[in-house]
């Protein structure tokens, strides 16, 4: 695994940060107040455990904030690529997005481009020159989970208005994930509140695997609520097991456990590690707070790519069959 860099937000980032499209708030604050949104959140939490479930490998490369920005940014240049003689992508074209986008360092990111190809995440293009020189595109099974994780989104937007953009996707879910791709990732690389959330959230972000871990115990939530503590129940008690279930060390998690207890985020309802496991209200907010920044970007861009398909822009598509 490649060591976890932060680094400072460009001044590039800090411009497009500051010309944010306005509306993406009054999108965020309308899913955050619909009356089924918590419902839908847990939902797409559960899916993304499903997704895990399916390919941990893949899913697993992708669980901590840092490689999921990097593997949007590698995507969204990926779909873009219309020059039949640079078919795919390099590990300098990773290095270089990585920089330009202040997600990692040069480094981090050539050592998740040579993971990805290990474990068959990306493959080389047919032709492509071997070691330094080799180029590289997401295998169809990597397309596939991207996939399922933009329909898992869609349908938790359908479950909050009921309107129909599942059964829209899958009619032509090639074309629209290779036209929609493209701007979530540059809403997602922009949106403040995707890089910098808050302080339970970050605490699990960029740890190896925290994002799965957070999906579990808000998949996990059950219908009561502790309304005078403020605190959601989840059917999870034992760290070991949730640090099995993700391939983690135990030491690992309790310490990510540890960081968010010390400021209110988590605890046992009972005996540590004999009862269940409750998340404060701070913590899930800012989890559902996450998750509407992210519903409201790939809402509008899914929008954007209907709009541009149905007027004859789409490109010929990249196959997301196995």
């Amino acid at each position: 695994m490649g060591v976890i860099v932060e680094l400072p937000v460009s001044r590039r980032l800090r411009t497009a940060l500051a010309q944010l499209e306005p509306s993406q708030d009054e999108a965020v604050r309308r899913l955050l107040a619909a009356p089924g949104f918590s419902v839908a959140i847990r939902q797409l939490a559960q899916g993304f455990v499903a997704i895990h479930e399916a390919a941990p490998r893949t899913a697993a490369l992708f669980a901590t904030q840092q490689r999921w920005l990097l593997c949007h940014a590698a995507l969204a240049l990926y779909f873009r690529m219309d020059d039949p003689a640079r078919p795919g992508l390099g590990r300098r074209d990773l290095g270089q997005l990585a920089l330009r986008h202040a997600i990692a360092s040069r480094n981090t990111a050539y050592a998740f481009f040579d993971e990805a190809l290990k474990y068959g995440v990306i493959r080389p293009v047919p032709g492509s020159a071997a070691g330094e020189g080799c180029l590289a595109a997401p295998s169809p099974a990597t397309l596939t989970m991207l996939a399922h994780w933009f329909a898992a989104h869609l349908q938790a937007l359908d479950l909050i208005d009921k309107a129909e953009r599942t059964g829209r996707f899958q009619e032509a879910p090639e074309a629209l994930l290779a036209l929609a791709e493209p701007e979530i990732a540059r809403a997602l690389l922009a949106d403040p509140g995707i890089r910098q959330p808050g302080p339970l959230y970050s605490i699990f972000t960029w740890a190896d695997a925290g994002g799965l871990i957070m999906d579990r115990l808000i998949a996990g939530i059950g219908p009561e609520v502790s309304p005078e503590r403020d605190k959601f129940l989840t059917d999870v008690s034992a760290i070991s097991h949730l640090a099995e279930a993700f391939g983690l060390s135990r030491a690992h998690t309790s310490r990510k456990f540890a960081a968010a207890e010390s400021i209110g985020g988590v605890g046992w309802s009972g005996r540590r590690g004999r009862s269940r496991i409750w998340i404060s209200r701070a913590f899930h907010d800012e989890y559902a707070r996450a998750q509407a920044q992210k519903l409201a970007i790939i809402e509008r861009a899914f929008v954007d790519a209907l709009a541009r398909l149905s007027a004859g822009a789409g490109k010929p598509p990249v196959s997301t069959r196995t």
